[in-house]
Parts: C-alpha cells; sequence; structure tokens
C-alpha cells in the first residue's frame, strides 16, 4: 500500500521532469487539497496508507499540473484574505495583489465613514466574487453589488456567498459594465481585464490555456475596459464617492489624464508589494 510520503516524492519527481518549478511545493498544494488538510499537517502524517481511491485521484490531479493546469482549478479552491472560495475556470483565479486592493479600499472607506455607517459599493468585473464578499464580510453595513457579464462567473460568484455563509447584504446583477447598473455608490472598484495581446502572449501557459481570455485582455494597450469605467463612473458615484483599480503596467498617466477629462479632482497611484504601480484612485 501506498503511503503518502512514497507518493508525494514520486508526484514531485514527476513534475519536476515535466519543468514544473517549485515541484515540491505544487505537490504538497495538490496533496493538500485532494486530502482536505493544511499542508503542515502532510508533515505529520507521511506513514499515513492511502486507499486505491485516494492515490488515483491524486495520481490523476499531479497529471493535470504537469498539463500546466492551475492548482488552484485542480483542486477547486483558492483562500483569498479570510475567505476560502470556489474556484474554477469560469472565472480569473483571485491574485494575492488584489488582496492588497481591498486592503487601501477598506482604508479609505473607513478614514471617510466610521466603521459600522452604511456604505454602497459596486465590484465591476465580480469574477469569484472575492472583491465584493471580502468587502460585504470585513465592513459592517455595506451594501455590495457585484456586476458580471458572464453568467457563468456570476453562478460561480453566487456558489462562493453560499459556501462562506456571507451576509445578505451582496446582491448580483449580469450587466456589461454600467448597462443595467441604476444607483449611486460610495466606491465603484473593480479589477477589469488590463493586459496587452502581446503581455497575454508572453504569459505562462497556466494563464493563457486556461484563465478566461475575456477576463485579462483589453484593446488600445490595455485601457480599454478601465476606460469605459472611468468614463462612466461619475454619474454612479456619491458626492464624495471614488473608483478604485487594480491596473497594468504603465497606465497611471493615461488613467489620470482620462480622470481629469471626466471631472475628478483627487488622483492616486498605489504600488504593490512588489513596488510596481498596480492601484489607480480618483475621487
Amino acid at each position: 500500500m501506498n503511503s503518502l510520503l512514497e507518493l508525494l516524492k514520486k508526484s514531485t519527481e514527476f513534475l519536476s521532469k515535466k519543468g514544473i518549478e517549485n515541484a515540491r511545493l505544487q505537490s504538497e498544494l495538490i496533496f493538500a487539497g485532494t486530502l482536505r488538510c493544511r499542508r503542515l499537517d502532510l508533515y505529520l502524517q507521511f506513514e499515513r496508507p492511502l486507499t486505491q481511491a485516494q492515490v488515483d485521484l491524486l495520481r490523476e490531479r499531479i497529471v493535470r499540473r504537469a498539463h500546466r493546469e492551475p492548482v488552484q482549478y485542480i483542486v477547486g479552491d483558492t483562500d483569498f484574505r479570510n475567505l476560502t472560495l470556489k474556484c474554477d475556470s469560469r472565472a480569473l483565479i483571485p491574485r494575492p495583489e488584489t488582496e492588497e486592493l481591498v486592503d487601501f479600499v477598506l482604508e479609505k472607506l473607513n478614514a471617510q465613514k466610521p466603521a459600522g455607517t452604511p456604505v454602497r459599493v459596486l465590484d465591476l468585473g465580480t469574477g469569484t466574487g472575492a472583491i465584493a464578499l471580502s468587502v460585504a464580510t470585513e465592513r459592517a453595513g455595506t451594501e455590495v453589488i457585484a456586476v458580471d457579464k458572464s453568467a457563468d462567473a456570476l453562478a460561480l460568484a453566487r456558489e462562493n456567498l453560499e459556501k462562506i455563509g456571507a451576509p445578505a447584504n451582496v446582491k448580483f446583477l449580469e450587466s456589461n459594465w454600467f448597462e443595467n447598473v441604476s444607483g449611486v455608490f460610495d466606491v465603484i472598484i473593480s479589477n477589469p481585464p488590463y493586459l496587452t495581446r502581446s503581455e497575454w502572449e508572453c504569459a505562462q501557459s497556466e494563464v493563457k490555456n486556461h484563465e478566461p481570455l475575456s477576463a485579462l485582455v483589453a484593446d488600445n494597450a490595455g485601457l480599454a475596459d478601465l476606460e469605459i469605467i472611468l468614463r462612466g463612473a461619475r454619474e454612479h458615484l456619491a458626492p464624495d464617492g471614488f473608483v478604485a483599480f487594480e491596473t497594468g503596467i504603465a497606465q497611471h498617466e493615461k488613467l489620470a489624464e482620462i480622470a481629469r477629462e471626466c471631472g475628478f479632482s483627487e488622483i492616486e497611484s498605489k504600488t504593490d508589494l512588489s513596488g510596481r504601480p498596480r492601484f489607480f484612485f480618483a475621487k
């Protein structure tokens, strides 16, 4: 009978031969996700015998990883801030950088309005619902409208709402950006498509071959969707409201120009933890 450690070693060797970076880590993530335990727990049960059904499932998943399918899609979930979200090819995999965007938004909101003060937030292009559900669960008194033009993505976001038991103050709307949106909001937040086609072509196979292209690439040097949102935002913002974007490389100068054209008076650019200008705010 295969022990956990024996199969983990074989899986690591297999992925390494297939050119997968950090093969041991990748194997451990798949094992932990499949066996529904923490990575640390694997080290506490190396001699654990595995059933044939478990061995077959682990082998099948390791082969999928060798074919460059993302780990998050293979195990079916991913961690985002304080949440564990269902994750599959219906939507983009939530990134750690987007967690930083939520941090900045909550910081700005709390500076403007005391915690518990009712606020309305519009999340455009919600995907898995990561941003919307994080804001709703971390700031009491927040109503969130989560928008996506993909019915499949919205179905996934609704499944995540049920999975985490988030407050009932999250509502979902199928809309191409502002098309079906009404009312005004204290914050309009979005992580829209912002890659250029050439950037996408240079991306890893995990991204190019598995994640939805429509959630990644935009026309006009990656600016097309950002510009649509920025130009449409003012009529949907409360008087002291602001927009918050995750953006691509070298886009902030043009976004600032558009924001000034649209009458925004306070424009701010923030870097992510790697020092890259990634977050754009306008009030």
